[in-house]
């Protein structure tokens, strides 16, 4: 009877008002942070690529368990992706409680910004925004990562970029989240007062600077590594499918006929001293 009381009023039996709120904001916070670090290092893990190649590769390798595995296992990186999928789930869920659910709460939330003009709601109003696009877009690309975690390389993901086609959703995508992910880092640090000190408004007006500079980092360095890989997808349209081979490895190959005929060449001589020739 009590959490029905509770449920109509927002109310416990003894007055007291529900902690549920924010216990629920504490989760998405906290979510979010996870999230935000996440795609940090998500990356600068691909932005590997930049360096060289084989770079890539090698990274691409380390997730799938090289460094403790006699071979590497894609699916260590499905179990990865399952888990962020399912805190991006989460995350959309506790933040989806505070949007506008109707035209009539729109209407008045908009007015009311267009009256304040406060850059703070501006940011949230973004955050909505961006969040509600990454809901469909981010889906799909972890989805993609879930199911084909070996499609990961440089050839494969330039492959997917460009003869897949999901370059225009990668480009979207690029700009929700490290728009989204650098607004709510902002937002956290002045919720839960990280960073106050004793002049809480000056300390605001500089991370409100090192938001934007976050954020415009973050767009350029994606918007390279973007034409990184869909330069590689470009120059690669005709071999669609090969996988990637490290330069050590092609080098091998490239010296394995002359190590052949080397070979060949010693057990024919070899064959003529025993018969005496």
């Amino acid at each position: 009877m009590s959490n029905l009381i509770e449920g109509f009023l927002g109310k416990s039996v003894e007055g007291k008002k529900s902690r549920m709120p924010a216990k629920l904001d504490y989760w998405q916070s906290a979510t979010g942070l996870f999230l935000a670090l996440f795609m940090w290092g998500h990356l600068f893990f691909t932005s590997s690529i930049l360096i060289s190649k084989d770079f890539m590769h090698s990274v691409t390798k380390m997730f799938e368990g090289s460094f403790f595995l006699e071979k590497e296992n894609p699916y260590i990186v499905s179990i990865v992706v399952a888990i962020v999928l399912a805190v991006f789930i989460i995350h959309a869920m506790l933040g989806m409680r505070k949007m506008p659910s109707t035209y009539r709460q729109y209407q008045v939330f908009t007015t009311h910004m267009g009256m304040m003009k406060h850059e703070d709601t501006t940011l949230w109003y973004v955050q909505v925004i961006t969040g509600f696009s990454m809901f469909f877009l981010g889906s799909t690309h972890l989805f993609i990562m879930l199911t084909e975690p070996g499609k990961i390389g440089p050839f494969a993901s330039g492959d997917a970029l460009i003869s897949g086609w999901m370059w225009p959703v990668m480009l979207l995508l690029l700009f929700a989240v490290e728009t989204h992910g650098a607004i709510g880092l902002y937002r956290l640090s002045v919720k839960w007062g990280w960073f106050d000190g004793k002049t809480p408004v000056e300390t605001r007006k500089n991370l409100k600077k090192v938001m934007w500079g976050i954020m415009i980092f973050s767009i350029l360095l994606a918007l390279t590594t973007l034409g990184a890989y869909m330069k590689i997808g470009l120059d690669h349209r005709d071999q669609v499918g090969q996988r990637y081979q490290p330069t050590a490895m092609m080098q091998k190959v490239k010296n394995l006929p002359i190590n052949i005929s080397t070979n060949r060449a010693n057990s024919s001589r070899c064959n003529l001293w025993a018969e005496g020739v």
